[in-house]
Formats: C-alpha cells, sequence, structure tokens
C-alpha cells in the first residue's frame, strides 16, 4: 500500500517536473486565406495615413476643377478614375450613356465604353502570359501558328511593337468587306490575306508604324495556341481571376453581359456599327473605370504575371520620337530624357466610332488616370494638368497637352 502511495508521489512529480521544462506551445497560426490581389488593398487603418502623405483632399478639388472645366467649355461625356498608391482619389462619372430621344439614360459606375485601342494592352498581357509559360517564344515566326500566312520574316515580337511591315487590313480590304454579307472576324481577314496578299507597308523590323493587323494576327495566335476563342480565354485567364466582372470582348455571344454597355457617339448622332467590330485584338474590349483600376493594380504586382515579364512590355522598342514617344509590347512610353531606361509614364490611348479612352499611369509616384468617354471628344488626351496635380510639380511640363495618337 505504502510502495503504491510512494510510487503514485513519483510519477506526479516527473510529470510536474517534465511541464516546467518543456517549451510552451506556440500559437496557433491563422492562415490568411486572402487572394493575392486582395493582400495588395491597404489595410484600413492605412488608409487615412496615406491619404495625408499624397494630398488626396486637395487633388481631388483640382482634379474636380479640370474635368468640371473638360465637360462645360469642351464637352466631355464619360466616366474618371483617378488613383494612388492603393486609394482612389477622385471617381466621377458626367452625362449620358445614350443620347437618343426614346432611349436617354444616364452613365453609371457601371456603364460599359468601349476602349478601343487600349485593348492592346490586353492583347499584348496575353501573348506574354502564353510566353511566360512556355508556350510561345517571342522569336517564333507567325507561320509558326499560322501556316498560310503569307508574309514571311515577322515573329512575334514585331507585332507586339508594330515593326513588322504588314500592311493594314482596313486599308487593304476596304473594297472586299463591303461586298460580304456577314461582317469580317479575324479568320476571314487571315483568309483575304493568303488569298490577295496586299503589298507590305514595309520590311520586318525595318520601322515601327502602328497597325492593327499587327493585334489582329497576334489574337488569332492567342487562339491557335490555346484552342480557344479570343474572348473565351481572355475572360478565363484574365477578366474572372482578377474580378474583372464588368468587362467583356465585342465578339462575346451572351447578351446578359452586355447590360449596361453604352453606344459611342460623335456629338449627339450615335455611331453605326462598323464593318469592321468583329475583328479583335486590336480592339473590341468593353469595360468600366473600376475594372481598369483592377487592370492597373494586376499590372503593377506580382499577381498576374511577373515583374520581370511586365518589365519587357514597357521597354522602348519602337522610337516614334526618340525620348519622348516609344512603343513597348502593348503600351506606349515617354522618357525622362534619351538616356534613360525607364519610362517615366506609360499609357494607351483608343480611339473607335465615337469612343475615346486614355490609360495613363506613372510606375514611380504609382498612379493611374483613367477616362472612358462615349462620345468623340479631344480633351481625354489633353491630360498635363490632371498630372501636374498629381505630381504636384510642373515637370510634367515635359508633356505636350494633346496626345490624339492612339
Amino acid at each position: 500500500m505504502r510502495g503504491t502511495i510512494y510510487q503514485t508521489i513519483a510519477f506526479i512529480s516527473l510529470g510536474s517536473l517534465i511541464a516546467c521544462t518543456s517549451k510552451p506551445s506556440k500559437p496557433k497560426t491563422v492562415a490568411d486565406t486572402r487572394s493575392c490581389f486582395e493582400k495588395l488593398e491597404p489595410d484600413a487603418k492605412d488608409i487615412t495615413k496615406i491619404r495625408e502623405k499624397i494630398h488626396a483632399d486637395q487633388k481631388a478639388w483640382q482634379l474636380d476643377t479640370v474635368f468640371q472645366k473638360k465637360v462645360k467649355r469642351e464637352g466631355f461625356n464619360g466616366n474618371v478614375l483617378v488613383a494612388q498608391k492603393g486609394v482612389v482619389i477622385y471617381r466621377k462619372v458626367f452625362g449620358m450613356a445614350s443620347f437618343d430621344r426614346k432611349m436617354k439614360d444616364s452613365l453609371h459606375f457601371d456603364s460599359k465604353f468601349q476602349l478601343a485601342s487600349m485593348s492592346k494592352t490586353f492583347t499584348a498581357m496575353a501573348v506574354l502570359k502564353l510566353y511566360e509559360e512556355g508556350k510561345l517564344k517571342l522569336d517564333d515566326s507567325v507561320q509558326k501558328f499560322i501556316p498560310d500566312f503569307p508574309y514571311h520574316g515577322i515573329d512575334v515580337k514585331m507585332l507586339l511593337s508594330h515593326r513588322s511591315g504588314l500592311p493594314y487590313y482596313a486599308y487593304a480590304f476596304d473594297d472586299s468587306v463591303r461586298k460580304v454579307r456577314i461582317p469580317p472576324d479575324n479568320n476571314q481577314i487571315l483568309k483575304w490575306f493568303a488569298q490577295s496578299r496586299p503589298k507590305p507597308y514595309n520590311y520586318p523590323n525595318r520601322s515601327f508604324a502602328y497597325n492593327n493587323s499587327n493585334y489582329m494576327v497576334l489574337a488569332s495566335i492567342v487562339e491557335r495556341v490555346t484552342r480557344l476563342p479570343f474572348d473565351q480565354y481572355l475572360k478565363k485567364n484574365i477578366f474572372d481571376p482578377l474580378g474583372m466582372k464588368n468587362t467583356f470582348l465585342a465578339t462575346t455571344s451572351n447578351d446578359s453581359i452586355n447590360i449596361n454597355r453604352t453606344y459611342g457617339y460623335e456629338g449627339h448622332r450615335k455611331v453605326l456599327t462598323d464593318y469592321y467590330d468583329k475583328v479583335v485584338g486590336d480592339k473590341g474590349i468593353y469595360s468600366t473605370v473600376d475594372d481598369l483600376y483592377k487592370w492597373y493594380r494586376a499590372l503593377n504586382s506580382d499577381c498576374f504575371l511577373s515583374k520581370k515579364t511586365v518589365k519587357e512590355a514597357w521597354e522602348p522598342r519602337s522610337f516614334e520620337r526618340k525620348g519622348i514617344k516609344n512603343y513597348g509590347f502593348g503600351f506606349r512610353m515617354m522618357l525622362k530624357d534619351v538616356d534613360s531606361k525607364k519610362p517615366k509614364y506609360v499609357y494607351h490611348n483608343g480611339w473607335w466610332k465615337g469612343y475615346s479612352t486614355l490609360f495613363w499611369f506613372n510606375p514611380k509616384e504609382d498612379y493611374v488616370v483613367v477616362i472612358l468617354g462615349n462620345r468623340k471628344n479631344g480633351t481625354v488626351y489633353r491630360v498635363k494638368s490632371i498630372l501636374q496635380i498629381m505630381e504636384e510639380d510642373a515637370e510634367a511640363g515635359m508633356l505636350d497637352d494633346d496626345l490624339t495618337t492612339e
């Protein structure tokens, strides 16, 4: 009996000793289930500090003064968003989605605008995504994907940087397009190229020449590599993953996503459909200012493509005016001076059948300007006063005040 008591006491003492000498267990950590893009958003407690640091309220007031002038004096009609360092500074709607007497409707933040040539930024990134995944190379020839393509010596990077020398399809087939009942799509344009072989504009890689044919061919290459229609590839690999719920391609046959779609106007006259509306890659994407802000955040993170790959898109490759205007892969850019290797500004404009659009950002200062207009108006491209506000100095004076080039 006594032995049993001693054994019990010894066991309790040993257990106490082990408990005292063992390390305390670490508290369990809660897994961070947020997506990569959600992690980019500043915490609520930091937003106030960021707004104070970038003088957000002052900039918002100044920006409103500029845009009210664009509306009242210059006839701007559209939506605007300006953001910096993860904080939206200015976001506003001006005017009408439709000027038709029977269908008059005001714009709102879910209004979808045709991006026109701004769509090229998506086409370029779709190609670079396939490049990053090892599904194509930048020096691959067009014939690797489109065997009967009649122009040789052209590779993917020449298409991306508008250095292919290809003829412009809209001019080459002006007569053909008027004789067909069904508007041509990319495949039909490629067939016409193979059949009639219009004279090229220049030799491959000889010079820069901005040309929608390049991006039509690139979209067709994406389709052949992925075996998906271009609209489905964009939705599956870009729009849906980035949460761009109000963005779609014009060729998408789904009426539900056409809700809140705007129409282009010249004055109060609606611009009718064009022969080439079904040709995509060079144009054709509809989106909103909020979705394009998501696009900006994706481009400036490692969540969509690696920064190394995106950097290739923002490397000057075609000097329109050396040190002033340059073209990379799907983006225009401006350098601070002729010796700079990093762009001060990255941007792309767009114009198509009444739509005037602009997507402009400064990588160093981390701000973006998105302007979407559905009534033809050159004021969309006059950004000098906006940049001076965002940079709080006169450095933006290096710019011309009109960037009407697509």
